[in-house]
């Protein structure tokens, strides 16, 4: 079906009437007028007919707000569109990163919090919320897992995947630093034991797991898999895309992850779309909260809320 393009319904001396609200001081009004175009290049179109042409080229797609779809590793989550208005708050949505931070102590104090309740939804010890995205979270897990083992005195070589692992995974393994390699999955789409088994040695850093994996399939033998990464001195990683599946049921802490990041604009209703904002917490057994990044939230002695670098 063809759809004509807006600048199509260009007609002159139409126009919607309507500019978005202008909250910017007047000293910070806009670039100086010499730099300033006459004109602007775009169709003159009535409020109708815009409201129209965007509201029909938004049914032709398939949505979260139309419907369910399933991909294993990146399923996209409705989100409730009174959590959409909650996350545009001007308290939460107006901050700015440099205030100090007497001025920002019940944002400080809901990050906090959010850290508790993210360690006793996953079963770790200890969190961090700077990571942005998802992939942004999986870096930052594959660096806590290179500080780990350079400070004890062999960073490794490798990282294992699942032949069924999301495209990130091997990509945050070599900006990381090392060698993606591939593991076979069972006729079942589940890990084979018995490959990792031979897959394991001294130069193995660490085995990336998505739990259920991306074929929608639960681990039926992650503790199995976990006691073979340990022996071989290696860490186990949980991506979390499909964390939604596991939420109240069981955590990866349980199972023994040792490193686990989250995709809050997936699983906890962040916002989600239009590239953004994401968030990608990551989640450490205590051997590795000392790798976290910097700054952490913390609570003082009086109760008040800052900064730990």
């Amino acid at each position: 079906m063809s759809i004509p393009l807006i600048f199509e319904s260009d007609r002159p001396a139409l126009s919607c009437g309507y500019s978005p609200h202008d909250d910017l001081p007047a000293e910070i009004k806009g670039p100086p007028a010499h730099l300033l175009r006459d004109e602007l290049d775009l169709p003159q179109v009535a409020e109708p007919a815009v409201m129209r042409h965007f509201v029909n080229l938004s049914t032709l797609n398939h949505h979260v707000d139309k419907g369910f779809y399933p991909l294993g590793s990146c399923t996209m989550k409705y989100n409730p569109k009174i959590n959409e208005a909650l996350a545009g708050l001007p308290g939460l949505a107006g901050l700015h990163p440099h205030q100090p931070v007497e001025t920002i102590q019940g944002a400080l104090e809901l990050m906090y919090k959010l850290e508790k309740f993210l360690c006793e939804i996953t079963g770790m010890p200890a969190m961090t919320l700077q990571p942005a995205a998802g992939a942004h979270g999986e870096l930052t897990g594959m660096f806590v897992a290179r500080a780990y083992h350079e400070s004890n005195g062999n960073p490794r070589k490798i990282v294992l995947t699942p032949d069924s692992s999301h495209g990130t995974n091997p990509a945050s393994i070599v900006m990381a630093g090392y060698t993606p390699a591939s593991i076979p999955s069972k006729s079942d789409g589940r890990i084979d034991l018995e490959g990792l088994k031979e897959a394991l040695n001294d130069d193995v850093a660490a085995l990336m797991v998505t739990n259920p994996n991306t074929l929608g399939l639960f681990e039926d033998e992650i503790d199995e898999v976990a006691a073979a990464v340990h022996e071989a001195g290696a860490l186990l990683y949980m991506d979390g895309a499909n964390m939604n599946a596991l939420m109240g049921l069981s955590r990866p802490g349980d199972m023994g992850f040792d490193i686990v990041h989250l995709n809050l604009h997936k699983t906890f209703s962040t916002p989600h779309g239009g590239g953004g904002p994401g968030s990608g917490p990551v989640g450490v057994v205590s051997s590795l909260e000392p790798y976290l990044p910097r700054p952490r939230v913390i609570r003082e002695a009086d109760g008040k809320y800052n900064f730990d670098w």
